[in-house]
């Protein structure tokens, strides 16, 4: 029987549930763990090299893709050989990254890609747009999340799903974000992983899988 790759087990798991738990302290892997069927996956956005793989094994053993963002984790070279250390000993189901060449050389190695935009003005949308010519990640994730009509105006230049997070209070802030079209929500507010979310687009993840 074939076994199901990271890349389809996460995209199944946006197919069900609408929350990534962002862990940025140590002390809520164990909260994350316990809410496991509410979520198709986590950030990691803590921890460091010496640390890493026990962090990654952990979500692995519990079926959890565990995305690492580079930029927050301690120790961790992010040229060729770090990420082919990455991705051949720590093996996360992916990475996020801010960098467009981080990002292409993640992909070639195999792991799924998630690049982060920051939109500040309307110049971020233009950066966005011409990012994606050049790098074709996996997903994009856009923040912040408390201007969920930028989703729209992102969506109508590409097909990727998109997250979503930051500045988020509550579900119905999360919930404004899924009407506007976001394939899911990240947060790093454990309160908000236990919602309950819906999304309207699913036949759209279908073609990731």
């Amino acid at each position: 029987m074939k076994s199901i790759t990271p890349h389809d087990q996460f995209f199944k798991g946006l197919a069900a549930h609408r929350m990534i738990a962002s862990i940025k302290e140590p002390k809520h892997i164990e909260t994350a763990l316990a809410l496991r069927n509410q979520l198709s996956g986590v950030f990691l956005l803590t921890g460091h090299i010496g640390v890493l793989k026990g962090y990654v094994d952990v979500f692995k053993e519990h079926q959890i893709p565990v995305f690492l963002h580079l930029e927050k984790i301690g120790g961790l070279n992010t040229d060729i050989y770090g990420l082919d250390y990455l991705a051949k000993v720590i093996k996360p189901a992916g990475i996020i990254s801010t960098k467009t060449n981080v990002v292409k050389t993640a992909k070639k190695m195999g792991l799924i890609t998630i690049q982060r935009f920051f939109l500040v003005d309307t110049e971020g949308l233009d950066n966005i747009a011409k990012s994606l010519c050049q790098t074709e990640p996996d997903i994009i994730e856009v923040m912040p999340a408390r201007i969920p009509e930028m989703i729209g105006m992102v969506k109508a230049f590409t097909s990727l799903p998109i997250i979503t997070g930051g500045l988020l209070f509550d579900e119905s802030q999360a919930q404004e974000c899924l009407r506007n079209g976001a394939a899911a929500i990240s947060s790093s507010k454990p309160e908000l992983w236990k919602g309950s979310y819906s999304f309207q687009e699913q036949k759209k993840l279908r073609k990731f899988i």
